[in-house]
Order: structure tokens, then sequence, then C-alpha cells
């Protein structure tokens, strides 16, 4: 389980580019039917997330963002979580639920329910991510219908 773990911190990996920051971030293969509205969700991200400024990503992504150093990450469409199970402990911020992993003490979030699955990792350097929990959550809802079916 350590293992998932740390491979989902290193997708995002800082380097430095001049006065700016480029962020290396792993491509993925997004779900089917969830490349549309994540570009959608991506583009109306902020351009600060936690006092942190969005970075540009190599490779450019339409699916992908980040933030600050080190690295807030988030990524739209990722596939189910292998941890998410019908008794996970959710989170609730706003109308979005929220699987953190690892759960005792919690790096990486992801938005279950919706349309896509959506991961942000913050890094613990940066407190409690409460603020860029609710602040994505708003546009996640926005732009992510619910699942039709109930389960998770």
């Amino acid at each position: 389980m350590l293992k998932r773990y740390f491979g989902v911190a290193c997708v995002v990996a800082l380097l430095t580019a001049g006065c700016g920051q480029t962020v290396q971030m792993q491509p993925f293969e997004a779900e089917p039917n969830t490349a549309e509205p994540c570009a959608a969700l991506v583009a109306d991200l902020p351009d600060t997330l936690l006092d942190a400024d969005r970075a540009t990503l190599q490779p450019e992504s339409e699916v992908m963002a980040a933030w600050g150093d080190p690295p807030i990450g988030l990524r739209c469409g990722v596939p189910r979580p292998s941890g998410l199970e019908m008794d996970s402990v959710l989170m609730e911020v706003g109308d979005v639920a929220w699987l953190p992993q690892p759960e005792d003490a919690p790096t990486v979030f992801t938005a279950v329910q919706r349309e896509a699955y959506v991961e942000l990792s913050v890094p613990s350097s940066y407190g409690a991510p409460a603020a860029a929990l609710s602040e994505v959550s708003e546009l996640i809802a926005e732009h992510l219908d619910e699942r039709a079916d109930s389960g998770v």
C-alpha cells in the first residue's frame, strides 16, 4: 500500500526554469469520455492555490495543473482509486466527496462520485488542505456531473 502512495507522490516533480517554474507531471491515459469536462475544469482553475502560483506543465496537458514549490498537482480523469471501497471514509467538501489517502495523514485527495475522478496532491508543507479542497470542489461541482450510478 505504501508503494502506491509513493508512486502518486512521485507523479509531480518540480523543475527550475529561469524566472518561472515548470512542473514535470507524469502523463496518464484519461478515462473515456472525461477529456472535455476535465479540460473545462482545468481551464477554470485559479492562477493561485494556497498562495502558490500556477506553474507551467511539462508535458503540456489540458487535464492537469500544478501550483507552487513543492508543487500542488491536479489530474482530472484519473482511473478509479484502488483504495476506494463501498465503506471508504470520505470527506465532504461543498457538494464533493473526497477520498483522502493515506487515511491517517492524507496528501492525496481524490474527488469521487463525479463523472470523472479528480486527484489533488497537496504536499504536507502547505499545512491543512481545506482551502484548496474548498476552491477546487466548487469548480468540480460546476463542471463535473454526479455519477448516474450511486456507487463510489
